[in-house]
């Protein structure tokens, strides 16, 4: 059942769906053409923090958030840019030795100063995975959660991503998503452009709230019917970034 606090979705997706061509540009990656372009802006990487790991802490944003996903252990999470590991070192201790953690980034520094975290650590339930700006490379049915926390809106690629993140979820697998409602060029995204761009692929919302104590909004998808092909998918457009 689709719970939904402070926010009315009503038929807004529909309403944001619009025809677009492929794009044929030359600077996108080769693998990326086949999909729509985001009628966004995206937001530029200004580090691999979103805060300090203390003022997290301070609010608990970790502990909330994994809660609210239903992380426990056993399950098994990707972190989707893990940077320098606040949610992977403490979805390793949640999940324990019988759960995972897949920490993925696409700064190769960043994973490195994660790894020599994760060994310092002692976290023999955590892998590190480099991706792509247009594909997680994930492995296929491997997931309960996979986390994207404070970090989609600077996805080069979003239909692209999403599209080839899909089957990485396990059967009832879902997408968490922790993100702040303002424009993409002020490093969030607005609610109902996330809900549009996550419907494009093939995913539905099953539940969103306004989190001002974790500094976002949280929001879980999952996926739902066939996944469409590239050439099907219709980019959203942009009332307000």
């Amino acid at each position: 059942m689709l719970q939904v606090k402070n926010l009315c979705t009503g038929a807004i997706l529909l309403a944001l769906a619009a025809c677009q061509p492929v794009d044929t540009d030359t600077s996108r990656p080769e693998t990326s053409r086949a999909f729509p372009s985001p009628d966004r802006p995206v937001s530029k990487v200004i580090g691999n923090s979103f805060s300090t790991e203390e003022a997290r802490d301070d609010r608990d944003e970790a502990n909330k958030v994994m809660d609210m996903a239903g992380i426990e252990a056993g399950t098994t999470v990707a972190d989707i840019g893990a940077g320098g590991g606040y949610y992977t070192v403490r979805l390793a201790e949640r999940v324990g030795e019988s759960g995972r953690v897949l920490a993925q980034d696409i700064d190769a520094d960043a994973l490195k100063k994660l790894g020599t975290r994760v060994e310092r650590e002692r976290l023999d339930n955590v892998s590190i995975k480099p991706g792509e700006i247009d594909d997680p490379k994930l492995p296929q049915n491997s997931f309960d959660r996979i986390f994207m926390v404070h970090m989609y809106h600077e996805v080069t690629e979003p239909y692209a991503f999403i599209w080839r993140m899909r089957p990485a979820l396990k059967k009832g697998g879902q997408v968490i998503v922790v993100d702040v409602d303002r424009p993409t060029t002020k490093h969030g995204i607005p609610p109902k452009l996330l809900f549009c761009e996550f419907a494009a692929v093939g995913y539905k919302l099953v539940e969103f709230e306004e989190k001002p104590d974790i500094a976002g909004y949280f929001a879980r998808f999952e996926a739902e019917g066939e996944r469409p092909e590239p050439s099907e998918i219709k980019s959203c457009s942009n009332q307000k970034s």
